[in-house]
């Protein structure tokens, strides 16, 4: 992966750089689904953690919970959801926008006082489409979507994971989890609106093949 492309997934539509990775432990929570995909969604949400060398915990000590899953089948139900409107302003409005672009995804992150981020929602309407996607492979993807704050268009034109042709199932890119991994390098800032951080994200990967 080149500096050129690693710039690219943090470059927004509008062209804008942000870089931003979790500022705090990640305490996560799943609504929705039953034991054994809430059991899946963790170990997604465990896995990627681990990966980026990031801690988990049970609970936050400002939020309660600052990752948080929601399955449903209507965009409509979350109207429905005890004090979700206190998290997220204007909610209703962001409903009636979603039903509008028939979306069945959509992510909201929450950022500190520093920029790094402290929560994110995370909104799946189990439509046709993502009702066939099998919930590891749906789990992963999401939890890479939120591990750092991507592009809004990152991933439009190509997954973050790989297919397994001859075992099935999928696997995090190698190229994408290296670069999870060195987001997470405390010797580079949590948050970054310059493209130079591009090259310093480069020169970490290239750092970690050669040892």
């Amino acid at each position: 992966m080149q500096p050129d492309e690693i710039e690219a997934l943090f470059t927004r539509a509008d062209g804008t750089f942000l870089f931003a990775r979790w500022g705090r432990p990640i305490a996560p929570i799943v609504f929705g689904v039953e034991d054994a995909t809430l059991s899946v969604v963790k170990g997604a949400v465990e896995a990627v953690a681990a990966l980026a060398g990031h801690q988990v915990a049970e609970t936050d000590p400002e939020l309660g919970a600052n990752l948080m899953f929601f399955f449903f089948r209507q965009w409509d139900e979350l109207k429905d959801v005890p004090d979700l409107d206190r998290l997220i302003p204007d909610l209703a409005p962001l409903v009636d926008w979603l039903k509008g672009a028939d979306a069945n995804q959509y992510r909201i992150f929450r950022f500190d006082e520093d920029g790094a981020i402290k929560a994110c929602f995370v909104f799946l309407r189990m439509d046709e489409d993502l009702s066939a996607v099998p919930a590891d492979t749906l789990a992963l993807s999401q939890m890479v979507q939120a591990m750092v704050l991507w592009s809004d268009r990152a991933f439009a034109e190509r997954s973050p994971l790989a297919a397994l042709p001859d075992r099935g199932g999928v696997i995090l890119r190698p190229e994408i989890g290296d670069l999870i991994r060195v987001s997470y390098d405390p010797v580079l800032p949590p948050v970054a609106q310059d493209p130079s951080h591009a090259l310093r994200l480069f020169a970490r990967l290239q750092e970690a093949r050669r040892n």
